[in-house]
């Protein structure tokens, strides 16, 4: 098949066509789902660059060493003097550089890429190497979303971004199966258009720098990425350099608004944005109007469920009591609630409501302590140690591994040189071998369990519930962190969220909770078990956080036992799994007269750290993540 013969997708294949013109463009990143031709499309890009241009396909398990360059082992240990040897970034200068399923590779990794791709050279110092050599190239990558998505400081890196979805139109899906079997239809093997196209590449390159940008074309730029509210420049410089191939494509020696409007679906589409400000500012206003009209919808309805609770103290046959199981609840806390608390409880279990996420806010800074387990995880919060070759080189050690430290091999070795007899060689001897002890960052699985029963909206407590533990996703989300949500209420228990590292998706599964009926804490308990114990059977060496947040009443068992002793099975249970680590948040009221403490009895139990409402109104519970220790623990 040929680049031009490709159906369809053609804003794809002018992405393409202008980075070859121009590598200034930054590169291009395609997204969609299977069968969209993505991959495809990227491996037939070789065919309308020169011959001579290299054309590099990423492997995703790709080595710091491998990608950057590091020490030829054997040619060291033969001359005696470190020997450098070239990595993949060095070939790839003036090429092409391919990842297919970018979001797959390490960040790290991603993070070198792009930073290189950036740079237009490769800095390397470490091992005693101080060099640097030119590696300019395109980045070609490819990503299914449903398999994982990439930070928007990432993503604000590719200069342009196609969706490529599958083609739904009969007529494209015909000349598709014309292209890849022409002897079917009768039509000739091969064409000349990627001849034609790579002839026509030349020649725009040749012209490129003569192609001018007049001021109020570029005035024209600006406001668009203003307009956008792009956050920093690069979008505008992208843009710049896509207008101008795009001109040079089309033979124009002047850039128009024309050749602008032609390539800004394909730089912006990745970067436009809502500012941040302008979120959390419209978050708070609503949020007041909101506390505002309920308070008013409150004062009228407490003086009518005063009259009511006035008319049971009359105590009249007819009059509407809790439900049997309802009742537990006060039996497990020992302390009965208030008449009003009960009054506002019975009132919110009987109807579902959703409620909207209350005001977000910057979190602070979440630090765990360094992890003492050699693991293959990776991320961006926690300090462990590496198993691979991946990650930072911090000292040499004996214990025999496959990544050998020259360095620390040679010093070992150099002091016996001369009673060893060395000629021309240095000799090394088993005992002089040293081994690379790495360090890199790995993420967590950060498990929220969400009261959802009548009683948190009894007070509109989820509201503020929800704003906290959105501000939590977006600061997992930024540390590549995996969140997952489980809410129980009425007689069940359910992931609303399975593990995933997408905010969209997280913050969409947030606002969708319903609060309403019965408190099934034991379904919760429950399904936080099966769920850590499944994560951690595909993946043994994940770290989970589970951040239980309820007022830990509970009126809605799993079997016929007092729901106390089914709390205190299912508490055995969770503090058994090595894995993970917990935290309670308490949402009962701490200003009302009577509390039962509960919550507070489940954090003794599972050995968790335990926290009021007001400190997680007040941000607390990121620095509760933060002190929670993970040190020397293992899977």
């Amino acid at each position: 098949m040929m680049f031009s013969d490709f159906a369809g997708h053609e804003d794809a294949k002018l992405a393409l066509i202008l980075n070859a013109i121009d590598p200034g463009c930054g590169g291009v990143l395609f997204t969609g789902g299977k069968g969209g031709g993505k991959s495809t499309l990227s491996r037939l890009f070789k065919k309308i660059l020169p011959e001579d241009t290299p054309f590099i396909e990423l492997p995703l398990n790709v080595t710091e060493d491998a990608l950057l360059g590091g020490i030829d082992i054997e040619e060291t240990i033969k001359a005696g003097r470190r020997v450098f040897q070239p990595g993949i970034l060095s070939r790839a200068d003036h090429g092409v550089v391919y990842v297919d399923d970018v979001n797959l590779l390490s960040p790290e990794m991603l993070s070198l890429v792009l930073e290189v791709s950036g740079l237009g050279e490769n800095i390397i110092e470490r091992e005693g190497i101080a060099l640097r050599h030119t590696s300019r190239f395109i980045l070609v990558a490819t990503m299914n979303e449903e398999e994982g998505v990439l930070s928007p400081h990432l993503l604000d890196r590719f200069g342009m971004m196609v969706l490529c979805e599958g083609l739904k139109d009969v007529r494209q899906r015909i000349e598709i199966m014309k292209t890849v079997a022409p002897e079917v239809f009768g039509l000739p093997s091969f064409g000349q258009g990627d001849h034609e196209l790579s002839e026509r590449i030349r020649s725009c390159r040749l012209f490129l720098k003569d192609v001018t940008i007049p001021v109020e074309t570029m005035d024209y730029i600006v406001q668009m990425g203003i307009e956008a509210n792009l956050a920093g420049s690069r979008g505008d410089i992208c843009l710049m350099y896509a207008s101008r191939a795009h001109a040079a494509y089309r033979g124009s020696m002047e850039v128009t608004r024309d050749d602008v409007d032609a390539v800004a679906p394909l730089v912006l589409a990745h970067r436009k944005r809502t500012p941040q400000q302008q979120q959390v500012q419209q978050r708070q206003e609503q949020h007041t109007e909101q506390q505002k009209g309920h308070q008013e919808h409150g004062e009228q309805t407490g003086s009518e469920g005063h009259d009511g609770q006035g008319q049971q103290h009359g105590a009249q046959p007819g009059d509407e009591r809790p439900a049997p199981n309802e009742s537990r609840s006060d039996r497990d806390g020992g302390e009965p609630s208030s008449n009003e608390e009960n009054g506002q409880q019975r009132e919110a279990s009987r109807k579902e409501e959703v409620f909207d996420i209350g005001a977000s806010f910057r979190t602070k800074r979440i630090m765990l302590k360094k992890d003492r387990i050699n693991r293959l995880e990776s991320g961006r919060r926690t300090k462990t140690g590496s198993r691979d070759k991946s990650g930072r080189y911090i000292k040499s050690i004996q214990r025999k591994r496959d990544d050998i430290a020259i360095d620390a091999t040679l010093r070992a070795a150099a002091p016996y040189q001369k009673a060893r007899g060395r000629t021309d060689m240095v000799l090394i001897r088993d005992d002089d071998m040293r081994f690379k002890q790495r360090e890199k960052k790995m993420g967590h699985l950060v498990v929220f369990v969400v009261d959802g029963s009548g009683s948190m909206g009894a007070r509109r407590r989820m509201v503020e519930t929800k704003g906290a533990v959105q501000s939590l996703l977006m600061d997992c989300y930024q540390k590549r962190d995996r969140v997952s949500m489980i809410v129980f209420r009425r007689d069940r228990a359910e992931v609303v969220l399975p593990p995933t590292s997408s905010v969209e998706l997280a913050s969409k599964r947030l606002k969708e909770i319903p609060v309403g009926g019965k408190t099934p804490l034991t379904a919760g308990l429950m399904e936080t078990y099966r769920l850590i114990k499944r994560v951690t059977a595909r993946s043994p060496e994940t770290r989970v956080i589970g951040v239980l947040i309820t007022d830990g009443r509970a009126n809605q068992g799993l079997s016929d036992a007092p729901i106390d002793q089914e709390i205190e099975k299912m508490t055995q249970l969770l503090s058994g799994l090595r894995s993970a680590d917990y935290i309670v948040v308490d949402t009962e009221d701490q200003a009302g007269f009577f509390r039962t403490g509960l919550a507070c009895q489940i954090a003794s139990r599972l050995d968790a750290d335990y926290h009021t409402i007001e400190e997680l109104k007040s941000g607390c519970l990121f620095d509760m993540v933060r002190m929670k220790k993970t040190e020397g623990a293992g899977p």
